[in-house]
């Protein structure tokens, strides 16, 4: 396969001025972003021609492309059709999966070539590959990712953003299409789509805000394949990513980049993907909704199927649950109780069985940790909290079974009632040292969680395998000044309520800071004002 990483300086001059000329022409030629679906579903049959069959794209967003037909000869991605036109610009498609930075020289350098993809006519496609004799078909389906190992190695990058995306776009390619699930409200003015990239709580209550993906609502992925990274470069350092996808994809098959040269041998030959979602994150940066408003490439994934009216389970997450489901059972959780199940499948939030606030703390890190006196005093104030309220629990249920004795009341009906009360429930403090606990043991904790809070940090992309509740909210400490999307946007994708604390203050949607890193934003000097936080908490039990 033709690799940039060892191209000579004079390739480099001539790449980058091609690049250069096809990145100023699709600024002023106003290509459309998004195209409408070629098909709704695998019964599709497109045309064929000597035994090739023409490249369709079932769906599409910048950075996520669904196709039907998708070939690759010489380490060169093929779309085969007579009509090039009806397919949105390949920048918005793929990149030179070169590591991203923002210099104009890099950016230009990611702008794809003919050598990274390219159309090829029906005929010439024919006669290059023997009438079909020459093209080897990659059963089954896969998922394509082009990017170096840049952010692979990251929890969050790798589980809560690229998986994220894949699991977004693919539950709803193959899912229906409900009118209900698309906004009716307007949002910011990009192109004639709504956009808000945020679950609102004034959308209009239907059960399909509250459906979860059955296990079988999809066709199942039969590998994935790590085009420009080896096996070690998608593994973090503690180890989930590899744990997550053992976990929720345990018949996956894994291929790198050394699988990937072994088929881009010869260009007399075509391996021919029947079925294959090509992910890209340079591409989907390319687009205003990444680029400029969530800096989160699955963003392009989530806002596609919503305003397709293809979002399972805006409110709970829906689309994602099959795979929390998994791992929660890998990890030796039980599933949801009855109760829980149940007011989701009425359209509403369940009330957790007892509200647990887990504390991902940091202090044994290098970095983006509190001050030790932050700590301990944050640590304080919790346990205070939730020993005045269950103390005060105890007592109102003791005064209402002593009401109940002398009133003769119908106990069985007055403890039903009561126990839909928030205050009625008991509550739990774990302050989670992570690097203590086994994976297993963390997501247990995690399944329970309805509060989760701590530093700005990796520990927070735990928040994916939280049970959807009526109060489960993700409270995230930053160095004052300091905020980034990542866990933001994640929590709400998934209808839970984020709040950001700075020291004393705090804030949540739509009144958020702009993204910025100040001195300090890594550092293990972060403030927090434990009480601020006791009343954020005290503040969702109000809701």
């Amino acid at each position: 396969m033709f690799s940039f990483r060892h191209a000579s300086r004079r390739d480099m001059i001539l790449i980058l001025v091609g690049a250069s000329v096809v990145h100023i022409l699709s600024v002023y030629t106003g290509n459309k972003i998004r195209i409408d679906t070629v098909a709704d579903g695998l019964d599709f049959v497109p045309p064929h021609v000597g035994g090739i069959a023409a490249t369709t794209i079932l769906h599409h967003a910048p950075g996520y492309t669904l196709f039907q037909n998708l070939y690759m000869s010489n380490g060169t991605l093929h779309i085969v059709s007579p009509n090039p036109s009806s397919f949105p610009p390949i920048r918005h498609i793929i990149s030179t999966s070169l590591p991203a930075t923002s210099s104009p020289e890099n950016i230009a350098l990611r702008e794809p070539t003919p050598q990274i993809m390219d159309f090829l006519d029906l005929d010439k496609a024919d006669t290059r590959w023997g009438r079909g004799r020459g093209v080897f078909s990659v059963k089954g389906n896969t998922v394509l990712f082009n990017d170096p190992d840049q952010f692979l190695g990251h929890y969050y990058h790798f589980v809560a953003e690229l998986w994220f995306g894949v699991q977004v776009f693919w539950d709803g390619a193959f899912g229906r299409r409900e009118e209900e699930r698309i906004p009716k409200w307007g949002g910011m003015d990009l192109g004639d789509w709504n956009w808000n990239a945020y679950p609102i709580s004034s959308q209009v209550d239907h059960p399909a805000f509250y459906e979860q993906c059955p296990s079988t609502s999809s066709p199942p992925i039969n590998r994935a394949i790590f085009m420009h990274t080896s096996s070690s470069g998608w593994r973090d350092t503690p180890g989930f990513n590899a744990y997550f996808l053992r976990a929720a994809f345990p018949s996956m098959s894994i291929e790198h980049e050394e699988d990937w040269e072994d088929r881009a041998t010869t260009d007399q030959k075509a391996f021919h993907f029947p079925l294959v979602l090509l992910v890209d994150r340079s591409a989907a940066f390319r687009d205003d909704m990444t680029g400029s408003h969530t800096q989160r490439t699955a963003a392009q994934a989530w806002e596609y199927m919503r305003n397709t009216g293809r979002l399972r389970g805006e409110k709970v997450g829906g689309w994602w649950h099959c795979l929390r489901k998994e791992v929660w059972r890998f990890a030796g959780v039980e599933e949801d109780g009855v109760e829980g199940k149940a007011a989701l499948a009425g359209g509403t939030l369940p009330k957790p069985n007892k509200i647990l606030i887990t504390y991902i703390s940091r202090q044994s890190g290098s970095r983006r940790k509190l001050t030790t006196d932050s700590h301990d005093g944050l640590v304080q104030v919790l346990k205070e909290f939730v020993g005045v309220w269950n103390a005060e629990r105890r007592e109102r249920e003791e005064r209402n079974q002593r009401r109940e004795r002398n009133q003769h009341e119908n106990t069985t009906v007055e403890r039903e009632k009561r126990h839909r009360e928030v205050k009625d429930i008991e509550m739990e403090l774990i302050v989670m040292e992570a690097e203590k606990l086994t994976k297993d043991e963390q997501i247990q904790v995690i399944s329970r969680t309805t509060i989760l809070l701590g530093p700005h940090g990796n520990g927070l992309t735990h928040l994916v395998f939280m049970p959807p509740t009526q109060y489960s909210t993700i409270i995230e400490i930053f160095y004052p000044g300091g905020f980034a999307h990542d866990y933001h946007w994640t929590s709400r994708a998934l209808g839970m309520r984020w709040v950001g604390v700075w020291n004393d203050s705090s804030f949540t949607y739509p009144n958020e800071p702009n993204v910025d890193y100040p001195e300090g934003f890594q550092e293990d000097y972060i403030p927090v004002h434990g009480k601020t936080v006791v009343n954020v908490i005290e503040d969702v039990f109000r809701r």
